[in-house]
């Protein structure tokens, strides 16, 4: 391993500073661009190579002091080393560089970012691990468990939750800590970023439409806000538990499917009348795969609405979604401050309905 000291010149999608040494990109976590560093490579490839942060030599005016006592060690969080402001014009400028390398977009219509009220004790749950007596996360980059007493992203009812556990006798495995009693489906870990979510989708799609298909619907969280905006609505889900969640309390319009998403959605495309139905897309972060994008581009709805925590795997999609569709806008949303995730929801329209709606 050799010491090196370099500029950071960009902060990439994952959290880690870039710098150049001889030309090979060289990825350095805990860094800002502007800054000039000592580090220390650790492993080198033939296009690139990774270094761990030894000293900040010349630091950014954007650097604070994190509030975690285990930031660094913990493999959480990327980000509580830089203000909270520039937290958020780092995110909005990556997922614009991603829509123009990867999207092959050359003025993706960005919009302002979404901040979050809270950018510490907002999520509403975490997952801890058990072994030994040591409760708490894993180190970063190593399969090592260490033992947290707090953690300052979780909201305090999270956070009593885990001093009742540590309090007891606790078995080795994994623990759901929430704020919330409920289902144990996928919810959105940020309340009131997840409310702004929800009420940018309702401004952008129609006011009165025919058919809701909601992809990868989890217990409806979209559907039901959505409802009374069109004549009928459709959740899919391959989990049948927040399916049956979702059924409990479904209004007179709303239906719920359980199976395969891509089949599900390719047949309801297939019966739908086309111009007037909406869709919206919230995959894992793998992105939606080829099956499901093909269903997509082989019946185009009108209306489209992607929602992404990976910028990477949406601006993939998104570069072929731009066969049928005019993308209109991107906004990110930062549902996971000091932290190196994006939320990112995307407007597509379809073209003859995107230049109709130009025209007005």
């Amino acid at each position: 391993m050799r010491s090196v000291e370099l500029k950071i010149e960009d902060v990439a999608f994952g959290g880690k500073g870039v710098a150049r040494d001889n030309g090979k990109a060289v990825f350095i976590p805990y860094s800002i661009e502007g800054e000039r560093v000592a580090a220390r490579i650790v492993r080198e490839k033939k296009s690139f190579a990774e270094a761990e942060l030894i000293d900040v030599v010349e630091a950014s005016a954007d650097r604070v002091a994190p509030e975690c006592p285990y930031f660094g060690r913990c493999g959480g969080c990327s980000y509580q080393h830089i203000s909270y402001e520039h937290q958020l014009e780092l995110k909005a400028r990556q997922v614009e560089q991603a829509m123009r390398r990867i999207g092959r977009m050359s003025e993706p219509p960005m919009r302002p970012i979404i901040p979050s009220p809270l950018p510490y004790a907002y999520r509403n749950r975490i997952t801890v691990h058990a072994e030994d007596n040591v409760v708490g996360f894993y180190r970063r980059d190593v399969h090592t468990l260490m033992d947290i007493g707090r953690c300052p992203i979780a909201t305090p009812e999270v956070n009593d939750a885990l001093v009742q556990l540590r309090a007891g006798r606790v078995c080795d495995g994994h623990y759901s800590l929430r704020a919330h009693s409920g289902p144990r489906v996928f919810a959105q870990t940020n309340d009131e970023v997840a409310e702004a979510l929800a009420d940018l989708i309702a401004g952008i799609l129609p006011g009165q439409g025919t058919l809701l298909i909601d992809a990868f619907c989890g217990a409806g969280f979209f559907t039901k806000r959505l409802a009374h905006q069109f004549g009928r609505v459709v959740g899919i889900d391959w989990d049948r538990f927040a399916i049956e969640a979702a059924q409990k309390d479904a209004g007179v319009n709303e239906a719920y499917v359980a199976g395969d998403v891509t089949t599900e959605l390719r047949w309801l495309l297939q019966q739908s009348e086309l111009t007037s139905t909406a869709l919206i897309v919230d995959p894992p972060a793998t992105g939606l795969s080829a099956e499901t994008r093909r269903a997509i581009l082989d019946s185009p709805p009108a209306t489209m609405i992607y929602v992404s925590c990976n910028p990477p795997t949406l601006a993939r999609d998104i570069a072929e979604l731009q066969q049928p569709f005019a993308v209109l806008s991107i906004t990110p949303l930062d549902m996971f401050p000091q932290t190196a995730e994006i939320e990112c929801v995307v407007h597509l329209q379809r073209r003859r309905e995107a230049e109709t709606l130009r025209a007005d």
